[in-house]
């Protein structure tokens, strides 16, 4: 079997890049190019990946993460971007990548994570990873308690808008985590690449609550999917500016720091994406939900 280079951290390499580029296109739908363009592309995000002459034709990324959890703050290192180019599949390329990064890391980190779609499930095992099954939290808006702030007059975002996509920034710099039970700290560059490639047409500021907010309607439920604030916050404070006539259930994607008993958890069992740790790290007294834009 033919033996390829394994390389790293080529991200100032224009040939090489463009190969990533392409190669995660191919996979994931998804272009790099504009988040490594606009200073977003760190030290914190490096690629492993396999090339053929100046094409990547193998990858696993690493992301650099600092967790907090119930006062706690945690090294880990999230596992993302795994992906071959179909020409040379089932050569092992993915489990050589694999290796290497827990062999590099395994001793200056306290877990790696990842997140395997449906195709995957059978392969993270192999490298000691357990699934660990995730919790969907949810309030009926009837059971929203009655604010007495006013409606806030929400103000979308403009990715490609100067003024608000160095708001954004600023947010972005100076958030602090979404949530105690479990959230990210230090995590500019990964959240700006949801604000440029993922939600970009999402994105609102609430002016009463100075936060940026990162929702979307569907039918009678609404999804946050973050809220990004620079303070503590009234959760229910600020859900009620997000809510419509026609919202019936608010699905947080994230553990929402509510002391409201109506907040139900149901730990969610059929997903796109399955949570696999290794070795296995829990959070004490309440389910497990990684926010949703802390996933690499």
């Amino acid at each position: 079997m033919r033996e390829y280079q394994l390389i790293s951290d080529y991200r100032k390499v224009e040939a090489l890049r463009k190969s990533f580029y392409d190669l995660a296109k191919q996979t994931y739908g998804l272009d790099f190019k504009e988040w490594y363009d606009r200073g977003f592309w760190n030290d914190s995000y490096i690629c492993y990946s396999f090339v053929d002459g100046e094409h990547i034709i193998a990858n696993a990324s690493i992301n650099k993460m600092a967790l907090t959890s119930n006062g706690k703050e945690y090294a880990a290192i999230q596992i993302g971007t795994v992906m071959t180019h179909p020409d040379y599949r089932n050569q092992g390329l993915a489990a050589k990548l694999m290796n290497h990064i827990i062999e590099k890391y395994e001793k200056e980190y306290d877990f790696f994570y990842l997140f395997a779609n449906k195709t995957a499930l059978d392969f993270y095992p192999k490298f000691g990873f357990q699934k660990v099954l995730e919790s969907g939290y949810s309030l009926a808006v009837s059971d929203l308690k009655k604010q007495v702030a006013p409606k806030s007059a929400l103000r979308k975002l403009d990715v490609d808008n100067q003024a608000d996509f160095e708001l954004m920034k600023e947010f972005a710099a100076e958030r602090i985590p979404v949530s105690s039970t479990l959230g990210v700290k230090d995590n500019k560059d990964l959240l700006m690449f949801y604000f440029i490639l993922v939600f970009r047409d999402t994105i609102y500021y609430d002016p009463n609550e100075d936060v940026i907010l990162l929702f979307e309607q569907e039918d009678h439920v609404l999804h946050v999917f973050d809220i990004v604030s620079k303070k503590k916050i009234n959760i229910e404070k600020v859900v009620s500016h997000m809510i419509s006539e026609k919202t019936e259930l608010i699905h947080f994607h994230f553990v929402p720091d509510s002391d409201n008993e109506n907040i139900q958890s149901t730990l969610v069992t059929e997903t796109d994406e399955t949570l696999f740790v290794r070795p296995l790290f829990a959070v004490k007294g309440k389910s497990i939900k990684f926010p949703l834009t802390s996933q690499a």
